[in-house]
């Protein structure tokens, strides 16, 4: 395996641990970087100033700010961008794809204009990648602690066995294990919707809440997952699984998650358009919030916990308020759904 060329897109936190992991494994990597100021840090540091401080890189790391540089000749091409600039550079970059090339997408979150998913656009860009050649990479897996070696579990998916069974071999290590499954749709929609439940978990933390309050949006909040993605063909099973519940759990109850921060932030009166503002790496979840509710609305589907998220990034309503609606809703039976 170790002759296999890889691409990546994208030198945030994960995209560069990504890049290091791999290149550990002995392959031949090329990390496209966006800003000139950190590709000079990284060619003469080998360290990711901004995202990774204080980890060193393997010294093989090629880096680039051609995409076609980054794609052109590689087995495998990895996609680690956030998901609103997804289209224009795949786009961008689909001519010098190789053909036998397999795409992989580590990105979490949905369109805002469309309300797709990430292998919906490529889709859209080439339809042949509905049955091959692309595969979804999610699960519980901070970058800073993948980059300590630190035991993690993820899952690709992929509608070809062939393709998540090969991206399976290329990615896994010792202390980085991965699982396959055919579910495209109920991994990518796992990986996006967690992160609207975890704005919404550091809403009520920072509000000074507690565990009940936690718990109990963790639980609704899988519920609400399981809704939307079996209305767009999810199977509900996969939702029990690392890139639903596993990464749910771990996104929902660390101050290490950019989206419990930015709730968190919220949640203390802080300005939501200051905390943007002031961060070192995009939250997806702010973005996803308006997707999801969209895409809900659509399909008519009751995710009311999303709702009051959205309702409090883009309408302006008081956090207090909000979780008062929450509570104050019609009385029901629980359903898992």
């Amino acid at each position: 395996m170790c002759e296999h060329k890889i691409g990546i897109i994208g030198a945030g936190s994960w995209g560069t641990t990504l890049a290091n992991l791999l290149a550990d494994k002995g392959f031949e990597v090329t990390l496209w970087v966006y800003e000139e100021e950190l590709l000079q840090k990284l060619q003469c540091m080998r360290c990711n100033t901004r995202y990774l401080p204080g980890i060193t890189l393997n010294a093989a790391l090629r880096y680039t700010r051609s995409l076609k540089e980054a794609v052109y000749g590689k087995h495998v091409i990895l996609w680690v961008t956030p998901s609103q600039v997804f289209r224009k550079l795949f786009s961008e970059a689909l001519p010098f794809f190789p053909t036998e090339a397999i795409q992989v997408s580590a990105s979490k979150g949905i369109e805002n204009e469309s309300l797709k998913r990430l292998s919906e656009i490529a889709e859209e860009q080439n339809p042949a990648f509905r049955d091959r050649k692309f595969v979804v990479l999610s699960g519980p897996s901070f970058a800073m602690e993948v980059c300590r070696k630190l035991p993690t579990a993820v899952v690709v998916a992929s509608r070809d066995r062939e393709s998540a069974a090969s991206i399976q071999e290329v990615m896994a290590t010792p202390l980085l294990r991965i699982y396959t499954s055919q579910d495209i749709v109920g991994v990518e929609l796992g990986g996006a919707l967690k992160n609207v439940i975890a704005v919404a978990t550091g809403i009520a933390d920072g509000l000074g809440y507690g565990s009940n309050t936690r718990a109990a949006l963790i639980t609704r909040g899988l519920a609400e997952m399981m809704r939307l993605g079996i209305a767009l063909g999810a199977e509900p099973i996969t939702f029990s699984g690392l890139s639903g519940l596993g990464d749910l759990v771990l996104t929902c109850t660390s101050t290490m998650s950019r989206n419990y921060s930015v709730g968190f932030q919220i949640g203390q009166g802080k300005a939501q358009e200051r905390i943007l503002q002031e961060m070192n790496a995009v939250a997806e979840g702010v973005f996803t919030t308006r997707s999801a509710f969209f895409l809900a609305q659509s399909r008519q589907v009751a995710m009311p916990i999303t709702q009051v998220v959205y309702q409090v990034l883009y309408e302006n309503k008081p956090a207090p308020q909000a979780v008062q609606d929450l509570m104050s809703r019609e009385l029901k039976q629980e359903t898992p759904l």
